[in-house]
């Protein structure tokens, strides 16, 4: 088995699948430090994309973008075996996922799509929701592995498709979060405190998976963890799903009011702040 890229959750997936693994894994990323915390955990060195591929049946890939992806995926088409099976965990466009599984196809080698969804601790602990793109017969074939590193693994249908139910997912949660941002700050200057308000919404049908999580440990005591998902990655999913909408003949307007919100962090300087920071250019807009 191969792991490629071990950043923020990277990092966490990969170290999940070399304990729970019992054959070696071979794992590589450009940065030193993260691939040397790997091996310290048992993985084992590899120096190239190309090495993975000359060495792993599986390969889990978790990269920035489409791009990434597809430059890895021409590289480790290059390199592979015939059966080998590249299972993408990263967020891409849906086009580019299916342009990645035709890469590989064409030296015979299966993908997956299977982007994750919560946090980085999830990563950590191996609690990830995975939905995956693939046939019935891979998705048999990579589940048990793929649940090594989340505990929710969900088939939505062929190439593609786990990339349609993620960006779909992010996309609700980025639009929650701005309007919890819009109202908490309502609240605040009408008199109510962001501690009582998610107590009493929460007991409502406002209540919300955003609500509980990111306003409660992020937004009411406007603490933002560092090295959490920033502006620019919650933009490039957003841009992905306004991207898939208009080519599904849907107008996405909610996605384009929630983007304004987090290109605006980002023009004010606090862009590589956890992606609820949005609320501080909301509160910022005085009365």
């Amino acid at each position: 088995m191969g792991f490629i890229g071990l950043g923020v959750m990277g990092g966490g997936m990969c170290a999940n699948a070399v304990k729970k693994h019992p054959a070696p894994l071979h794992a590589f990323d450009m940065n030193p430090d993260a691939l040397a915390a790997q091996v310290a955990g048992g993985a084992k060195a590899a120096g190239s994309v190309a090495d993975v591929a000359r060495n792993a049946q599986v390969i889990f890939l978790s990269l920035p973008g489409g791009q990434q992806v597809m430059a890895v995926c021409e590289e480790i088409a290059a390199h592979a075996g015939p059966d080998t099976v590249v299972v993408d965990l990263s967020t891409t466009s849906v086009a580019d996922a299916r342009a990645a599984a035709a890469i590989v196809a064409d030296k015979g080698l299966s993908f997956a799509d299977a982007p994750v969804a919560r946090t980085r601790q999830a990563a950590i602990d191996g609690t990830l929701s995975i939905m995956v793109g693939a046939s019935e017969a891979l998705f048999a074939r990579i589940e048990p592995l793929l649940r090594y590193m989340g505990s929710d693994v969900t088939l939505c249908g062929d190439v593609g498709c786990g990339q349609v139910v993620k960006l779909i997912n992010n996309t609700l949660l980025f639009e929650q979060v701005a309007a919890i941002a819009e109202m908490m700050v309502v609240a605040e200057r009408a008199g109510v405190t962001a501690e009582k308000l998610i107590e009493a919404v929460g007991l409502g049908s406002g209540n919300s998976f955003a609500l509980q999580t990111h306003a409660k440990k992020a937004m009411a005591p406007r603490e933002f963890p560092a090295k959490a998902f920033p502006m620019p990655y919650a933009l490039k999913d957003i841009g992905y799903t306004i991207e898939l909408a208009e080519q599904m003949g849907v107008e996405p307007r909610l996605p384009r009011l929630a983007a304004e919100y987090y290109q605006a962090a980002i023009d004010r300087g606090i862009g590589e702040k956890y992606f609820p920071a949005i609320i501080e250019v909301i509160d910022a807009k005085k009365p």
